[in-house]
């Protein structure tokens, strides 16, 4: 059970949320999931909210793969598990590998991973877990995505953080049917 009301059915929607409601629900493919039905609860956040998530998951420089190894890598961070469990999904459709899945589940080693998979996950895991990212590690990701590419990863990531935080904080669960958080 959420700590506030999970707004993410319209017929359950107050009047005064429902252009909201709308509009926001036009920037996700005409639906209101994941932290939306509580980010509602504050329709100016909401709406910003979801303009940004549609750039950096539909327009960003990212491929699809790339864009849900860094997802899912936050996901393991922030153990949002509705995070988590939908963008696995979404992973695989996108081509991401079970064992890239799998090492970042269990916040493993990367040495079995390519090159690029492993400059992904390492950037996002530093800039999480420290605020800063070694030159390294930067020089990586870089060379695999370039400019546009490495800034647009950094703002996925910190569009992330507060799907997050929203997700955890409001305790919402995630549906039936998806992968829960590796132990």
């Amino acid at each position: 059970m959420t700590r506030l009301p999970n707004l993410i059915n319209r017929d359950d929607i107050p009047a005064e949320l429902i252009e909201t409601y709308d509009r926001v629900a036009s920037f996700r493919g005409g639906a209101v999931s994941g932290p939306y039905g509580i980010l509602l609860h504050s329709p100016e956040l909401a709406e910003r909210a979801a303009a940004l998530g549609q750039f950096v998951r539909w327009n960003s420089e990212l491929t699809a793969a790339q864009r849900e190894t860094a997802i899912i890598t936050a996901a393991r961070h922030w153990d949002a598990e509705l995070m988590w469990g939908g963008h696995v999904l979404l992973a695989r459709k996108a081509g991401v590998r079970e064992e890239v899945i799998d090492i970042v589940g269990s916040k493993g080693n990367l040495q079995l991973l390519t090159d690029g998979e492993a400059a992904i996950i390492s950037y996002v895991r530093e800039l999480l877990e420290t605020n800063r990212v070694k030159e390294t590690t930067f020089s990586s990701l870089h060379r695999l995505v370039g400019d546009a590419g490495i800034v647009d990863l950094t703002g996925l990531v910190g569009y992330y953080a507060t799907v997050g935080f929203t997700l955890n904080a409001f305790e919402v669960p995630p549906p039936h049917g998806v992968d829960p958080l590796p132990d």
